[in-house]
């Protein structure tokens, strides 16, 4: 039984995604087919990046990945398919990977070739459900696609450290369901340029002085209590290691998002400030 996931940026207003669905079946009746996501915003390759990022390790060895961001295919935007970490990714050649593989290398990568056997305007359907379905059967990339080395690098902005190491200039890079804004601030940086010692967190006009574990951690001694608490925002190193602006128990719908009520978009500027000087009430993040 293969499993083969899905990420696209297609919504589910459409018939795109169960057409590809359908599509896999068609050739493969037993597969195992996963949604992870089709909300990517449209042709957003550095949020198609993050979610597949902190998702794709959670699958068996040997998952295959079709990812449908940003991929009509032209001269500079090829289709590829790759071994990485024991998966298999299917996917434009338009910068996403190099952001997914910044730690691990490729094993092997084919730019498919198989274009010219099919006539298509939707490629993710014919063309790497295909390959796709292709591998799961255990076939080699190289039948599918000439073998390369190199992929397209897209180096998303990356945070700074200024001279005198006692700041960080980051940005957001994606806001989630719950309208949360994810820095690309990680836990390691902070605590690396940090050393334990008291800091702010700007975001627009708002700051923090405190970066919680776990979201309810700021109700404190309240927890039974902790309604009180809803539309609070907070800072915290959220599951995958990032920086994250929140609001407690946050309701798009209600109280609203970090986004929405703090007025944070994609890119905005995140900083957290150092100071040598120790106050009594202050903890360090452990």
């Amino acid at each position: 039984m293969s499993i083969i996931t899905l990420t696209t940026d297609f919504g589910t207003k459409d018939h795109f995604v169960g057409a590809v669905k359908g599509a896999i079946y068609s050739e493969l009746s037993d597969a195992t087919i996963i949604d992870i996501t089709h909300q990517i915003s449209p042709f957003n390759i550095t949020e198609t990046a993050y979610i597949l990022k902190n998702s794709y390790k959670s699958f068996p060895d040997g998952t295959i990945h079709i990812v449908g961001v940003d991929s009509e295919l032209s001269a500079d935007n090829k289709h590829i398919a790759l071994a990485l970490d024991n998966h298999f990714f299917v996917c434009p050649d338009n910068g996403l990977i190099s952001m997914i593989a910044s730690e691990i290398n490729p094993t092997k990568i084919v730019e498919i070739n198989i274009h010219d056997r099919i006539e298509s305007s939707f490629p993710v359907l014919d063309v790497f459900v295909q390959v796709a379905c292709f591998i799961a059967r255990g076939g080699n990339l190289t039948v599918i696609g000439k073998e390369i080395k190199e992929f397209k690098k897209l180096v998303e902005i990356k945070p700074k450290v200024n001279q005198a190491q006692n700041q960080i200039i980051g940005g957001v890079m994606y806001i989630d369901n719950y309208g949360n804004v994810i820095t690309n601030i990680n836990k390691k940086m902070f605590q690396d340029i940090g050393k334990g010692r008291r800091f702010k967190v700007t975001a627009r006009r708002y700051s923090f002085t405190k970066i919680f574990t776990r979201y309810n951690e700021i109700t404190g001694n309240s927890a039974h209590d902790s309604i009180q608490f809803d539309g609070s925002k907070l800072a915290i190193f959220n599951s995958a290691g990032f920086l994250e602006i929140a609001i407690y128990r946050s309701n798009l719908a209600t109280v609203g998002g970090a986004s929405t009520l703090l007025g944070l978009h994609y890119r905005d500027a995140i900083t957290i400030e150092f100071f040598n000087d120790s106050k009594p009430d202050f903890t360090p993040l452990s």
